[in-house]
């Protein structure tokens, strides 16, 4: 029943053309920031440490649009429900997928690293712009709403991917490698780890001790992926560029090096429009235990 009620609410909205979507998103966007008040002890407080050499209206000109860039994540996830290939083909541009084509002629799988920047529900539209590999993937967390999800199901079902779940991602890869030897899978790494699994550590966004998640890369390397990073860019609203590019390790490289290499471009990418990012998310919740800080 409520999945029902969802479906009622988003499909009939999901009709509506993107100029009236992002009517609606710039109303939501007001009441998020100004009413609501959404998150915004935590964006503000991400935001002043992360640029402190900004000053306060500068600070505020990027947390505004990331409210705007949150609430047309909202609406642009909704209209997935009905726009057509077509449609979403003129608003997307894709460089480097030759990068995708040649790494599936290894026949290896291929990870491909972005962050929560800009809208991550429309970078499976880029399965659009190669004809190999056949199989796409991207690894999901089920929300605690299952109808929600089964509504989060339904969207990402746009596009022909693989929904893996978080607690499956090892053994459902190990069998697309079996099955298909070549297969792309989305791994979007930027949030907090657990703290209690990793302490490694890196600097990142102006932060000497950020924890990162190594575990996509150890994965990657048990079943011999080609690592590759999406670097993304929205040239105005409702159109994104997608980039491909390879993750090139520093040389001497670290421990886990595609994982530190993914974060320094990771970081270049929201340093280039800050205000795409998800700020929201409190990502340096959790520090390293002393020992482990070098």
């Amino acid at each position: 029943m409520k999945y029902k009620m969802y479906m009622a609410l988003f499909k009939p909205l999901s009709w509506l053309p993107l100029g009236a979507l992002y009517g609606l998103s710039n109303a939501l966007s007001l009441f998020m920031r100004r009413v609501l008040k959404y998150r915004r002890k935590v964006i503000r407080e991400n935001l002043s440490q992360s640029y402190p050499g900004l000053d306060s209206k500068e600070l505020l000109a990027i947390e505004k649009r990331f409210y705007r860039q949150l609430t047309d994540n909202i609406v642009e996830t909704v209209k997935l429900l009905s726009i057509s290939d077509r449609r979403l083909r003129r608003r997307i541009e894709v460089q480097g997928a030759h990068l995708v084509e040649e790494a599936a002629d290894r026949g290896k799988p291929i990870f491909l690293y972005l962050g929560h920047y800009a809208n991550w529900e429309w970078v499976p539209a880029i399965t659009m712009f190669y004809s190999r590999p056949a199989i796409s993937a991207q690894i999901y967390k089920a929300l605690r709403d299952e109808a929600f999800d089964r509504v989060m199901q339904r969207v990402r079902g746009h596009f022909p991917s693989v929904n893996i779940p978080q607690d499956r991602a090892m053994r459902t890869m190990l069998r697309l490698t079996r099955e298909h030897g070549s297969f792309i899978v989305g791994i979007i790494d930027d949030h907090s780890p657990n703290h209690d699994r990793s302490q490694h550590i890196t600097t990142f966004l102006n932060h000497p001790y950020t924890l990162i998640n190594v575990g996509a890369e150890e994965i990657g390397r048990r079943l011999d992926a080609t690592f590759l990073y999406l670097d993304v860019e929205k040239p105005r609203r409702g159109h994104y560029r997608f980039t491909v590019k390879e993750i090139k390790p520093e040389n001497p490289a670290p421990e886990y090096p595609v994982t530190y290499e993914y974060m320094r471009l990771l970081e270049h990418t929201i340093n280039r429009d800050p205000g795409l990012w998800l700020w929201s998310h409190k990502r340096w919740r959790y520090k390293p235990h002393q020992q482990d800080i070098k």
